[in-house]
């Protein structure tokens, strides 16, 4: 009988050096596809007749779907691989704090129209089969204690992200998911009878790995990783781009005012290269001036919405602020009027409508785009100069001159086309058993924990078709 180094060379065409690295990894052979092998030294993984789905992403969206799929069938072997740290973007996000997900958005259609790419189709029944109240529930049963606060905004009681992060790390290892780090899928490749060949390589000079797998969900988020993997696979790629970041406002005196914020403004943006309406670029929040120019909800929401044209726009366009959006122009002019009455012997800087809401950093800034004096005194500003003010604070224009200054974009717009899979199942309409979930597909959601809700649902449908899949080969199996 051949001994497993001939039958190495027999099969695979490898030199006896070759067979040796991989004999003394521990590696463990299986016939593939012309002179393809499989070599692991996860021996676990994959023992005889036991499936095995490898996810490659150790995200939100990855390792909340491995945990599912083993939940469901834990028969299935379940491998991750993350080429960095596992949850990083969970470990960052909301200052640290990790926006879980929203809870004011129990409605789909309502949930649906947070998300710039994906507001469509997420219509259907993508939510409802798993929503930001699963989300909640599954972590408080698994010991995360959660808040909601006044903006929807969900957050760990504890108010550090390592909670969830320990949290479903400790699952992973509860529930049997090898988690492998440090490590990269650069290939894969489908064989005869529909496994997937995944090649896997590590930046030291280990050797690398092939493992075949039965199931393979792709959750690399914007990672040019899964982009790649995916094209190898049949699918198209919609170009990323930048979503999700502030403006650059080339304006002196306004960067003087860095830190001031604004509880509600109405913003709206306007791109000289796009003719069609887009409504949502007129949107409602808070609003922060940074040093390199304007940040907060309201601004990272009309980047996202208009993530695409501002990138054909080369991230040039005008910004329009109504600074008092609740006070209509005519009211704001009669509280102005009756303001210089009243306080006519005061400085125009000194003295200003509370009704306005502004602080006095603020207000100098508006006088002086006025050229309006502040030691003047009210009883000497003129009517027009009145009524100019108020339009000022009406719609202020603001040339957006590009993205801040800082790589701040916490979201990438593009991936693969949400046609190209099914959203009851997460699995791809061109190859079957694969599956994808994340930013790793064409979605991108406005701040408030919608980015991490679509990872959450994505990985849950995933997972669950996954473990049903698993269940339902291993029933077969058991009947023959």
């Amino acid at each position: 009988m051949r001994s497993a180094l001939a039958r190495f060379q027999f099969h695979f065409g490898g030199s006896l050096e070759t067979a040796n690295i991989f004999r003394s990894n521990g590696g463990f052979l299986f016939p593939g596809r012309g002179r393809r092998f499989i070599a692991s030294s996860t021996s676990r993984a994959q023992q005889g007749n036991e499936q095995l789905l490898v996810v490659v992403g150790g995200g939100a969206a990855g390792i909340y779907g491995a945990i599912r799929a083993k939940t469901v069938a834990p028969h299935l072997g379940v491998m991750v691989i993350e080429k960095g740290k596992p949850l990083s973007k969970v470990k960052i996000s909301g200052g640290g704090r990790c926006n879980v997900t929203n809870g004011h958005c129990a409605d789909k259609m309502i949930l649906a129209e947070h998300y710039p790419r994906g507001n469509k189709e997420f219509r259907g029944s993508f939510f409802s089969m798993h929503g930001p109240w699963d989300t909640i529930s599954w972590f408080s049963d698994h010991g995360v204690e959660l808040k909601t606060e006044d903006d929807g905004r969900v957050f760990p009681v504890s108010d550090s992200s390592s909670s969830v992060i320990d949290c479903l790390l400790f699952e992973l290892k509860i529930i049997g998911v090898l988690l492998q780090t440090g490590k990269s899928v650069t290939n894969v490749s489908t064989t005869v009878g529909g496994k997937y060949i995944i090649k896997i390589e590590k930046r030291t000079s280990d050797p690398i790995e092939y493992v075949e797998a039965d199931y393979l969900l792709i959750a690399s988020g914007s990672s040019r990783q899964g982009y790649t993997l995916a094209t190898q696979l049949g699918h198209s790629i919609v170009d990323p781009v930048p979503s999700l970041f502030t403006f650059k406002i080339e304006d002196a005196q306004l960067a003087e005012l860095a830190g001031v914020t604004f509880p509600k403004v109405k913003a709206k943006l306007k791109l000289e290269n796009v003719q069609r309406q887009i409504p949502q670029l007129t949107q409602v929040g808070p609003m922060l001036i940074t040093h390199w120019g304007l940040s907060g909800p309201v601004i990272l929401r009309l980047s996202a919405w208009g993530a695409r044209d501002l990138f054909s726009s080369a991230y040039e366009g005008i910004l329009f602020v109504d600074f008092i959006p609740d006070l209509h122009l005519e009211n704001a002019k009669s509280i102005l009027f009756q303001h210089k009455d009243q306080f006519a012997k005061q400085k125009a800087l000194n003295s200003f409508p509370p009704d306005f809401g502004l602080v006095k950093r603020f207000w100098k800034y508006i006088l002086e785009r006025e050229h309006i004096s502040g030691d003047i005194l009210w009883a000497s500003v003129s009517n027009n100069s009145i009524i100019s003010v108020v339009s000022l604070l009406k719609q202020c224009s603001f040339g957006v001159k590009g993205k801040g200054q800082f790589k701040d974009e916490f979201v990438t717009a593009g991936g693969i086309p949400l046609s190209e899979i099914s959203l009851n199942t997460m699995e791809s309409r061109k190859q079957p058993n694969l599956f994808f979930a994340g930013e790793v597909l064409n979605v991108d959601g406005v701040t408030g924990g919608f980015n991490f809700q679509n990872a959450w649902s994505g990985g849950y449908i995933a997972g669950t078709t996954i473990g049903k899949l698993a269940l339902d080969s291993s029933s077969e199996m058991e009947a023959v």
